[in-house]
């Protein structure tokens, strides 16, 4: 795992993702004009449970869908459904999950990891071969560190590591915050889907606020960090 060298960097990208499905009709339908609106690098696909022959059609449904708006599919875990069902990567939680799945991803495909509890655990990651760390997710009670800690995090990671880092936005002030300190994606999730404007204009929303914190770090207001 390399240092970075350079200080520039580019805008972030979205990631987005699904909440848990289990109608890949629906989502497939609307997709294309969620995506259109933001530049939305990735989709994570959280799959619903199910047997392995019904998650397959869901990926496949979904798969070509995401692809043709420019976008990679990952898959919410899930690993050995990957290259079966025509995804891209997956993201796994933990450095177990990581372990174990690495060598059947790469290096054809994407593996991201999360659930990184400390600053040795994401380097851990870094250095094993993830294609990048997610920091700010929340645990299986719905627990999170402060926007705050969160910030610190990836403003770490921004300046000392190469493998992009990622910051899981729960409000459109975070995904801004986030963006300026150095986020090299933002992932929404349930802000997204909720929103009672709908989610392509909920994606816009969110867009405009990384764009917000781009122009704020690169030309900080007199008076601010």
């Amino acid at each position: 795992m390399s240092a970075k060298s350079t200080p520039a960097r580019p805008m972030p990208r979205l990631y987005l993702a699904t909440p848990a499905m289990d109608d890949a009709a629906a989502l497939a339908a609307a997709l294309p004009d969620i995506l259109a609106r933001a530049d939305v690098a990735a989709v994570l696909l959280r799959l619903a449970d199910g047997d392995p022959r019904t998650l397959l059609g869901r990926i496949k449904r979904l798969a070509p869908v995401v692809q043709a708006a420019g976008a990679a599919l990952l898959l919410d875990g899930h690993a050995d459904l990957v290259a079966r069902g025509g995804a891209d990567g997956a993201h796994l939680a933990g450095l177990d999950a990581m372990r174990e799945a690495l060598p059947g991803l790469k290096p054809d495909r994407i593996a991201g990891v999360g659930s990184l509890h400390t600053r040795h655990d994401a380097m851990i990651a870094g250095e094993a071969g993830a294609d990048y760390v997610l920091f700010g997710e929340p645990d299986a009670r719905g627990g999170r560190p402060s926007a705050e800690a969160i910030a610190e995090r990836l403003n770490w990671w921004a300046e000392l590591f190469e493998p992009p880092c990622v910051g899981y936005a729960a409000t459109r002030d975070e995904a801004r915050a986030f963006t300026a300190a150095g986020a090299d994606f933002v992932l929404v999730a349930d802000m997204i889907w909720s929103d009672q404007a709908g989610p392509a204009a909920a994606l816009a929303d969110v867009a405009a606020a990384l764009k917000e914190g781009y122009a704020a770090a690169a030309h900080p207001l007199p008076g601010r960090d």
